[in-house]
């Protein structure tokens, strides 16, 4: 059975991946990893909330989100 993801959760993990890319750069703007950080802490509530509401494993929830996010489907 496939996980429903939302296209925020989505659009989410993809912010949360562009503030890592922008904080582990070799010269990171000052703010870059609270950036990163705040990111990551807003996947993580979503994710969470997502999983309550739809009743799925919150750990579940995340993996699939991360692959949907990093290895999409060609």
């Amino acid at each position: 059975m496939a996980i429903e993801l939302t296209d925020e959760l989505i659009q989410l993990e993809r912010a949360a991946l562009d503030a890592q890319a922008v904080a582990t750069s070799p010269s990171p703007p000052a703010g870059a990893w609270t950036a990163w950080r705040e990111a990551a802490q807003a996947v993580q509530r979503a994710v969470t909330e997502h999983a309550a509401a739809t009743e799925e494993s919150r750990v579940d929830v995340e993996m699939a989100l991360k692959k949907a996010v990093r290895h999409p489907e060609a």
